[in-house]
């Protein structure tokens, strides 16, 4: 595949909407971190964390929005080939839009050498949690629209596997780094364990955001008694099941396994119907963050 077809393939899947949802998403980060985190000297996750602690340690010249765009920028482009030309041109779009709002905003609050958040004051777990919060929405929203806000999501794709880690555990280890680091540096730990709180709200708020309120599960049922239990699965939910044939492990008894997506407020019907047709069912729930139809995300 040629260079060229790659780029113009790339810039296809582009749409125009999405950069007005990533402005908002920047804008949201940015009020997030500049009025509740950066003026208690709070510590957000990643590379964003980075350049907050640059940005104390460094003369004044050395902005927050400066370190933002040096750190973020060059590990976008540096996964452009396994992440794709869409997401890199969203994600450096939404950094720079995070930086040029976090250079903004001092000019409309009293943020600079206050030593307090213009909302919450000096109160380190009200800041904390509205940081988080703010940010997580502002994360969330960046990859709803296909980028990423901060860097580390490109560094955990590209290094988390060869080191023997979930994308997760990646991220929790650097960020765990991170906060030991400042915390050795400033000579305190009561700003990194509040920077702890902070990075849990905010990953916790970018799942909500990501996935909704009403996440879809897979229930996988294995029962001896299928074409019932898919029936009246179809009359009560208006949505059949898949059926999978398959041998019991140890009676070596013909099964088979239903493959059936439901949202958490249908488990417990789900295992009424389940039951009353089949006594020995079993029936196992797995989370399941999108569903893919005809080449849209249901």
């Amino acid at each position: 595949m040629s260079l060229k077809y790659k780029t113009l393939k790339g810039l296809k899947e582009i749409h125009f909407k999405n950069f007005v949802f990533l402005l908002i998403a920047g804008t949201i980060n940015a009020f997030g971190v500049m009025l509740f985190l950066y003026p208690v000297k709070l510590y957000d996750s990643g590379v964003s964390g980075v350049s907050m602690l640059m940005n104390q340690i460094t003369p004044p010249e050395c902005t927050l929005s400066m370190f933002l765009v040096i750190f973020n920028v060059p590990i976008f482009l540096f996964g452009l080939k396994k992440q794709g030309m869409a997401f890199t041109f969203y994600s450096i779009f939404a950094v720079v839009v995070y930086s040029i709002v976090s250079g903004i905003l001092p000019n409309f609050f009293e943020i600079e050498n206050s030593g307090a958040s213009p909302f919450a004051e000096n109160d380190l777990l009200l800041c904390a949690i509205f940081g988080g919060v703010l940010s997580g929405i502002g994360s969330g929203m960046t990859i709803r629209f296909g980028g990423a806000i901060d860097g580390i999501d490109v560094l955990s794709v590209i290094f988390a596997k060869g080191l023997g880690l979930s994308l997760g555990s990646f991220v929790m280890i650097f960020d765990t780094i991170l906060y030991v680091i400042c915390g050795i540096i400033i000579n305190s730990w009561i700003l990194p364990l509040y920077s702890i709180l902070t990075y849990y709200i905010g990953s916790q708020t970018v799942d909500f955001v990501v996935e909704g309120l009403d996440r879809s599960k897979c229930a996988m049922i294995v029962t001896t008694k299928a074409d019932e239990i898919t029936d009246a699965i179809s009359e009560h939910f208006q949505s059949s099941g898949t059926i999978v044939n398959a041998i019991g492990g140890y009676s070596k008894e013909e099964k088979q396994i239903i493959y059936f997506i439901i949202n958490h407020f249908q488990i417990n019907k789900l295992k009424v119907l389940v039951y009353e047709i089949d006594k020995n069912a079993f029936i196992s729930l797995q989370d399941v963050s999108d569903i893919i139809k005809k080449g849209s995300r249901q």
